[in-house]
């Protein structure tokens, strides 16, 4: 019910949750900015965040949904590899998730900085509103003088001002400046990735096992709920909605290495891999 490599991964995720919520509540430490990853052209970027983001999370229910789901399909394919064969296989997922991961969000900073480029070529109102919505920054916090604001509020207070306002482009490109280091500077975190690939591993190896998923009112093939997540995780990335702050494509560069590992294994070990 609960293997060695699962028991270990689930209390150390629950103690680094642990020391982040009472380090960022007692001293005001962010551990985030220390182990979660960074993009390669932040001044945060280490290379050791590949491996720590692994075992961080946003949240608690961030935390159970992934350290559940590790259970659930995760202790079935330790039980049957062993410790050792499973925790290559959940460690390969994870950097490979990370990897691409890296780099869709290195596509999505050059993108951000050329669209704020070309805003500060040719300032107008729709070019700003649409860097907004684009690339979901309406949330971001400023503290300018004694004034408290949103980009969304910014963007509000700029509709009902004349669009070629001369203080609204200045503060507007001095706010786009700052969004462009928030943006390079914001973290990743989460095992989602190497989840993932071990729920692929799981619908890929036991196709027709019967799975239970609320609120399915029904059994569900193992394939056929695994296949409909990863094309739901391939529409949402393509999607890319303003505001949504999860990283589909590390879900699906779990999905992908998890693929790729199960191939060279069962190439080379048809008997006995399955």
């Amino acid at each position: 019910m609960l293997p060695l490599v699962i028991k270990n991964l689930l209390i150390i995720n629950g103690l680094v949750f642990l020391a982040q919520v009472t380090l960022e509540n007692i001293m005001r430490i962010d551990l985030t900015e220390l182990f979660g990853l960074h993009y390669w052209g932040s001044e945060l970027f280490r290379p050791h965040q590949f491996v720590t983001h692994l075992f961080m999370h946003g949240g608690f229910w961030h935390l159970f949904s992934n350290m559940f789901a590790l259970w659930m399909f995760g202790s079935v394919l330790e039980n049957n590899w062993g410790p050792k064969r499973f925790l290559i296989f959940y460690m390969v997922c994870g950097l490979g998730a990370a990897l691409c991961h890296m780099g869709v969000i290195t596509y999505d900073n050059m993108r951000f900085s050329t669209a704020v480029q070309d805003f500060n070529n040719n300032p107008t109102y729709a070019a700003f509103s649409n860097i907004v919505d684009k690339f979901g920054i309406s949330g971001y916090r400023f503290s300018l003088g004694p004034q408290d604001f949103t980009m969304g509020g910014f963007r509000e207070a700029w509709s009902v001002q004349p669009p070629e306002s001369f203080d609204m482009v200045r503060q507007a490109r001095v706010l786009l400046s700052y969004s462009v280091e928030i943006y390079k500077n914001t973290p990743t975190v989460g095992a989602s990735g190497a989840v993932f690939g071990v729920l692929f591993a799981f619908g890929y190896l036991f196709p027709n096992s019967y799975l239970f998923i609320l609120p399915i009112p029904f059994p569900i093939k193992a394939k056929y709920f695994v296949g409909g997540y990863i094309l739901m995780e391939l529409y949402l990335g393509f999607k890319n909605s303003a505001g949504d702050n999860v990283a589909h494509f590390a879900h699906l560069g779990g999905v992908l290495f998890a693929y790729i590992l199960l191939k060279i294994w069962n190439k080379r070990n048809r008997r006995t891999f399955y």
